[in-house]
């Protein structure tokens, strides 16, 4: 098993890869336009290759917790503030109120 070890940190040397552990990590949250992924006390490693980083997470208990507002990207709110001619305050509330649905938000905010 060591042999192996030895090999495997060769062949990263070879290729420009540094592999490191990050240290007393508390929590890692990741959060997407619907949830959020709560981490806690995870082992993470970094490899470094020239200008990028690559993060390993290795978790043994995680929390999903539904946001309350969703977070929608800006062409979805730009699309509805154009179509529906409305400020992005009330597009941010119209796709909210839709549950991310472009067209019914749209239709919300013409038919009032």
């Amino acid at each position: 098993m060591r042999g192996n070890n030895r090999h495997l940190r060769r062949m990263m040397d070879k290729m420009g890869l540094d592999m490191n552990e990050v240290h007393d990590v508390q929590k890692v949250i990741i959060t997407t336009a619907k949830k959020e992924i709560i981490i806690n006390k995870p082992s993470v490693t970094e490899m470094k290759a020239q200008s990028n980083s690559i993060f390993q997470i290795v978790a043994t208990n995680l929390e999903e917790k539904e946001l309350d507002t969703p977070i929608f990207n800006k062409d979805d709110i730009l699309l509805v503030c154009q179509q529906a001619n409305v400020d992005t305050d009330k597009a941010i509330s119209a796709l909210t109120e839709s549950k991310g649905d472009l067209a019914q938000a749209i239709l919300l905010l013409t038919t009032k």
